[in-house]
């Protein structure tokens, strides 16, 4: 390999030998002698020789002074060189029995061998080895930092893993000798993690890639069942970097000290099961009252080119440092903490170029919000949202964030911007100079757009245009300008006076955002005023609490009227306590939150909620009414003079620096395989999963309808959050709320289906469980863009374990279509959508030749209804793979079954 890069010691075909690198260089040298005097081609790696991309030559496992004194020859070279790749692979198992290789074994089998053990690749291989079996902690570097010549960690809590540009550019020079041509910002980063970029096939929305991420972070409702599935794999350690972030368990009643208190007190059998579960595995874990899992991946982990999956559908956010950072179920977060290629349908790219500059009321909120109304909540569905253009320059690193953590609303994998000198000052800002350096290195070839790249899909927003918007109620991407709110609100019947205004949550909660909010607190305050109506403001991190009280943004909101809750998700996830309206009673709130679906914040669903920036959240306060426009109307000061509110202003970033406050990391200890994790048999609030049954071989036939959704079905609609959540950890409790929030197209009503069996009116669950006793299997039926919004994969666990063989629909939100095969769920869709109309709520379904299940086959569908019998026809998205989650029962169950 080249001169400056690092090495590895491997002692006991386990640990790393280092290698004297003149050593090394003159041994290359003499090969490369060797072949092209020979011009022997028929290795398989002579390509990677004669370009001088040369891996470390090493002879087996003789100790290092031997190599040092034994000088070889170009004749040495030339007898290696000429063993076929059938004696080198021999040669190889009898000195290196091969561990158990999940990813082969789940994949089909390759025109061309996986795994290559020639001189060149037997490194490799050992290194492999060495982080599969958890050597040394954290080891699996191997796969990209631990080729790179940088020095520089990728966290100060993994200083032993390096940042990984100089492996990536590798990975991407392969792509592009492969692609030749320019490359979106979106495929250098994707590409460059490939597991194989020499052989993996690459078309945009077609192809499946096989990639290595970087980092994996879980948030604690969803790692509870991510942690569940890990212990039942069997793994002593995880392979990649790994947090998990306590912030989805904390009511918001109170405020901050106190809510977080009772949470801690509540949730301590949780909390200390996932403490336990990190320090044994080898993950960092987030103690309660740290912040928000993105605001936290912000401040520490996400970089520039980064490739991270997270167990939370708003991951995204991380693309406003210049990662990929992508929302996942917790099955996927299980197969690359377990060291196999995490799988993803090759995504199209939207580009979104933005021009001009944002100024004065205009924030970055505006930009995502301008962009659902274009795209709708499933116009980003299997596509990346790439921005770019003069404007990008305009926006702030956490503005950034805000736009790709809003992104997921319209269904997209996830977005992205290019690296400049704003995400610079933010990495200088959070201790991590030294990464903008290295970024800076690799700016243009690996961190940025190639010109004249193409886009499957290209937006334009002029950004001096552009109105500040206010999107909802119910969906986020119905949009109103500010100067058209009044009016379509009336309109429309909304509720005009606002009960409540809430400003933070993951999506706008940073230091600027703050600022900003307290400069219009300020103004109005001024003239006497303050806000009207309930103010809560949430934190996003610690660091943000810490940094806002130091500065006396804090000490502003108090007087302006505002409570500031802990540093937790809270109302923007449905953890509030809401006292001020009845359930059921019409009314109206204002968030800067990123999602507003029916019930989302409090349950009720004749909550009107809309989402806005934060800015425009403290000046509807204000007024404490839709009828506002803060642009131009004008308010009545305490002396009754008239007034308008001043644009608002603040730092971008704490001219002090940030305040840490309380440390909340708890690092995983070297080695816990002696550690216990807690977990007790009684509890109601964990349980030990145990395997789904496996396909029986026989077609699905006669299948009854649990369920005909009409309309809108979200992951909230199948599996509702706020006070489930405390059940997240228990499959069989939590199954409880499954299809509970879904309108049955039968009568209009939630909750309420008929049991075909029994003939009697029931909940769903309820007659889901009497299906499952009594042998009945069932499928569901559902709409467009079925299963969009959160990440939790108890949308998908629950129908499987109440006996769910089947969702049949017109459409799928990506995360959630993943999520149901990993289940062994079958997830298809209408192969004329008009089908939809000819299933009844009393209709047979029937699922035909199943023993030919295959890639891109459509399924025979039989709809029995009334003693008729039509044939239909339902398309499919799985991959081989993926047809053997199916016949294995689940992703699990099938790692198992290769593992012995």
């Amino acid at each position: 390999m080249a001169g400056g890069r690092e090495s590895y010691r491997i002692k006991d075909a386990e640990k790393k030998r280092v290698l004297d690198e003149a050593a090394r260089q003159r041994r290359a040298r003499k090969a490369l002698e060797a072949l092209e005097q020979d011009n022997f081609h028929e290795d398989p790696h002579a390509d990677l020789v004669m370009s001088k991309k040369l891996p470390k030559f090493q002879d087996g496992l003789k100790n290092t002074k031997e190599k040092k004194s034994k000088r070889k020859g170009p004749e040495y070279y030339r007898a290696k060189y000429r063993k076929n790749f059938q004696q080198l692979l021999e040669e190889e198992k009898q000195l290196h029995p091969d561990p158990p290789n999940y990813s082969s074994a789940l994949a089909p089998p390759p025109k061309t061998p996986q795994r290559h053990f020639c001189a060149v690749c037997v490194p490799f291989f050992q290194i492999r080895k060495a982080g599969y079996y958890g050597v040394e902690g954290q080891l699996r570097q191997f796969h990209a930092s631990g080729y790179a010549a940088s020095k520089v960690a990728i966290s100060k809590y993994d200083p032993d893993v390096c940042m990984p540009y100089e492996k990536l550019w590798e990975n991407l020079e392969c792509i592009r000798s492969r692609i030749n041509r320019p490359l979106t910002l979106s495929e250098k980063i994707l590409y460059s993690h490939l597991d194989e970029p020499k052989t993996q096939q690459i078309l945009r929305g077609t192809s499946y890639l096989r990639l290595r991420p970087d980092r994996v972070a879980m948030q604690d409702a969803t790692a509870q069942m991510a942690l569940l599935q890990f212990i039942s794999s069997g793994l002593k350690r995880v392979a990649v970097p790994s947090t998990v972030h306590c912030d989805h368990l904390i009511e918001a009643q109170i405020g901050g000290k106190n809510d977080l208190a009772r949470a801690k007190d509540m949730n301590k059998e949780v909390y200390d099961f996932l403490e336990s579960a990190c320090a044994k595995y080898g993950l960092g874990f987030w103690k309660p009252g740290s912040g928000i899992i993105h605001q936290i991946l912000l401040e520490n982990y996400c970089f520039p080119g980064l490739l991270m999956i997270g167990t939370d559908s708003h991951t995204p956010n991380g693309g406003g440092l210049g990662g990929l950072c992508i929302g996942v179920g917790g099955a996927d977060a299980v197969d690359v903490m377990a060291d196999l290629p995490w799988e993803l349908k090759c995504p199209k790219v939207i580009g979104v170029r933005l021009n001009g500059k944002i100024s004065g009321w205009t924030s970055p909120k505006d930009v995502i919000l301008k962009v659902a109304d274009i795209l709708t909540v499933k116009g980003g569905t299997g596509a990346i949202v790439e921005y770019h253009g003069d404007g990008v320059d305009s926006i702030s690193c956490t503005g950034m964030g805000t736009i790709c953590n809003m992104g997921a609303e319209i269904g997209a994998t996830t977005s992205v911007f290019p690296f400049n000198e704003r995400m610079a000052s933010y990495l200088k800002a959070t201790g991590r100079k030294a990464i903008a350096d290295e970024a800076r290195k690799y700016q243009t070839r690996l961190l940025s757009p190639d010109e004249k790249c193409a886009y499957d899909k290209l937006i334009e927003i002029d950004l001096n245009k552009l109105e500040p918007h206010i999107n909802g109620p119910f969906t986020p991407d119905l949009a109103h300008p500010i100067s058209k709110l009044k009016q379509n609100a009336e309109k429309n019947g909304y509720p005009m006076d606002i009960k409540v205004g809430l400003i933070g949550s993951c999506t706008n909660s940073s230091y600027e955002d703050m600022g900003r909010c307290a400069s219009i607190a300020n103004d109005a305050m001024q003239h006497g005023l303050k806000s009207k109506i309930p103010f809560n403001v949430t934190p996003g991190s610690e660091q943000i609490r810490a940094t806002i009280e130091r500065d006396g943004l804090s000490q502003v909101f108090d007087k302006f009227g505002g409570t500031v809750l802990a540093n937790a998700c809270g109302p923007c996830i449905g953890q509030w306590d809401r006292k001020d309206v009845k359930k059921g009673e019409k009314n109206t709130i204002v968030t800067s939150y990123n999602r507003n679906f029916t019930g989302r914040n409090d349950a009720n669903p004749a909550t009107h909620a809309f989402v806005t920036s934060p800015e425009l959240v403290t000046a509807l306060s204000i007024a404490g009414t839709l009828a506002f426009n803060p642009l131009k109307d004008e308010l009545t000061g305490a002396d009754g003079k008239k007034f308008k509110l001043k644009a608002p202003f603040g730092e971008e970033l704490p001219a002090k620096g940030f305040d840490p406050g309380v440390d909340t990391y708890t690092s995983p200890p070297a080695d816990g395989s002696n550690l216990t994790v807690r977990v007790d048999p009684q509890s109601q609030r964990l349980q030990i999963l145990e395997p789904f049954d496996k396909w029986d071989g026989k077609d699905l036939t006669d299948m009854t309808v649990l369920i005909k959704v009409k309309g809108k079905c979200t992951t909230d609609h199948i599996s509702a959050a706020g006070p489930w959540l405390k059940f997240r950890g228990h499959l069989d409790n939590i199954s409880n709320n499954m299809f509970i929030g879904a309108t049955n197209i039968e009568n209009n009503e939630m909750n309420k289906i008929k049991n075909q069996r029994t003939g009697e009116w029931g909940a769903v669950p309820d007659v889901a469980r009497d299906y499952k006793a009594n042998g009945v299997k069932w499928v569901a039926v559902g709409d467009d863009n079925y299963g969009e919004g959160s990440s939790r994969e108890h949308a998908a666990l629950e129908p499987r374990h109440l006996g769910g063989r089947a969702i049949i629909v017109k459409s799928f939100a990506r995360i959630h279509e993943t999520n149901l095969k990993k289940q062994g769920l079958l997830p298809l869709t209408f192969a004329n959508p008009s089908d939809y109309d000819k299933i009844q709520p009393t209709s047979k379904i029937s699922l035909l030749d199943l023993a030919g299940l295959a890639p891109g086959k459509p399924v025979d569908c039989e709809v029995k209804t009334d003693n008729k019998v039509e044939k239909i026809k339902l398309n499919h998205t799985l991959n081989e793979q993926q047809i053997a989650w199916f016949k294995a029962g689940s992703a699990l169950n099938r790692m198992k079954e290769i593992s012995g």
